[in-house]
């Protein structure tokens, strides 16, 4: 597809899926929780999506892959596309999002932790273990503290 296309008339619900490396099945995704506006359809029912929504369906993927949910997408795409200027809310919401990132960081650097000493241990069983047998590795984990308290809860 040449750029003459995209520029000039409409695109169907394939041309537009494979300009931004997405399905069909994912427009008519964003079409129904309100991403992309529903676009017109031909006599037999194609649907004709303007030029912009090439922008769109890629400002859209470019905002997932940083961490934006689709819900938060709605909200703010919905601003905007009645004037408004939600920059500000755009800001604090990749704000928090690398607050979150920060915490979850610290969370699997302490599973790290944790599953290294695991390992540790696990090798100290396994030099002790007589081939054959089993070192009840899986079953050393129900020693391990589960984090509510309760080593039985399951």
């Amino acid at each position: 597809m040449n750029s003459a296309n995209v520029s000039g008339g409409s695109l169907r619900s394939g041309e537009l899926a494979k300009l931004t490396c997405v399905s069909t099945d994912t427009l008519r995704h964003y079409e129904r929780i309100g991403l992309l506006p529903r676009p017109p359809r031909t006599v037999s029912g194609y649907r004709q999506y303007s030029p912009d929504s090439v922008h769109r369906v890629r400002l859209v993927r470019s905002a997932l892959s940083i961490g934006f949910s689709l819900r938060e997408l709605v909200g703010i795409l919905q601003v905007r596309d009645r004037g408004g200027a939600p920059c500000k809310q755009v800001r604090a919401l990749a704000c928090r999002k690398l607050e979150e990132i920060g915490q979850r960081i610290v969370e699997l650097k302490r599973l790290e932790k944790q599953l290294s000493e695991i390992l540790s241990g696990w090798d100290e069983r396994l030099s002790r273990t007589p081939d054959g047998r089993r070192a009840g590795l899986l079953e050393s984990l129900l020693d391990l503290p589960s984090g509510n308290g309760d080593r039985n809860a399951l």
